[in-house]
């Protein structure tokens, strides 16, 4: 089973292998997407009427947030703390953006739900961050400056993939500490058990810097693929590259 879907901003695809999973549970698909549609309403900084933008206007009080909500915003804290305040979701002259966590925290919620519905063998993809189980799995790292080619290939089981980078989205992660964009990576990646973990190590160690590689090698289960600006190449031993396969993602 192949399907997709435009949520949160960006294409969401979900493959499921019926070799190991011969029967789909019914809806196990549609709450995945509902779910991922819920988390857009309740969450976006750019919709009025989410709980975050009720928060960030003072309509909502810190102690009255969803218990969900306060799960990601102290994520948000534990990281920059972490960073000195190179991560942080609450710069000044913009309002609260927790997007860098929101997005793989709901997004892994989606590939516990698939495996809580008894499937052993799926490849979740958002925007480019991946969630697979069962395996091997085959996926692939995107040059940061040739649109149709990858830089690494890397081998799955049971594992989550997040790369962060100024190619789709420009300069869009800033570095909190200055207020400016980060400087110093032209990408990073992070291969880590789950998405929450993976997706929020590489976007703070893109607003870290070249610092940021070392600081995201040294996270608990992380394994670290980075091009530098200029294009140097920095990753961690373990990092899993893999060679030619027959499973894509």
């Amino acid at each position: 089973m192949h399907r997709v879907e435009h949520v949160m901003g960006f294409p969401v695809s979900l493959r499921v292998d019926f070799v190991t999973d011969p029967s789909v549970p019914e809806g196990a698909a549609d709450a995945v997407f509902a779910w991922l549609r819920e988390v857009d309403e309740r969450f976006s900084p750019y919709r009025e009427d989410s709980e975050v933008s009720r928060l960030d206007r003072g309509e909502l009080s810190a102690d009255r947030v969803s218990d969900d909500l306060a799960e990601v915003l102290g994520l948000c804290e534990e990281y920059r703390i972490a960073t000195g305040g190179a991560f942080d979701v609450r710069l000044p002259g913009r309002g609260l953006d927790p997007c860098a966590v929101v997005k793989g925290w709901s997004v892994q919620r989606a590939a516990d739900l698939l495996a809580a519905a008894g499937l052993t063998r799926f490849c979740l993809n958002a925007g480019g961050d991946v969630v697979v189980s069962g395996g091997p799995w085959r996926v692939g790292v995107r040059h940061p400056f040739v649109a149709d080619k990858v830089c690494a290939v890397l081998g799955l089981t049971d594992a989550a993939v997040a790369t962060s980078a100024r190619y789709e989205r420009g300069d869009h992660i800033l570095d909190g500490r200055t207020g400016l964009p980060a400087v110093g990576l032209d990408s990073v990646t992070v291969v880590a058990p789950d998405l929450t973990l993976a997706d929020t190590v590489a976007t703070a160690a893109f607003a870290l810097g070249r610092e940021g590689v070392e600081w995201a090698a040294d996270q608990a289960d992380c394994e670290v693929y980075a091009v530098v600006a200029g294009g140097g190449v920095l990753r961690t031993p373990g990092f899993p590259t893999a060679g030619a396969g027959t499973a894509a993602a």
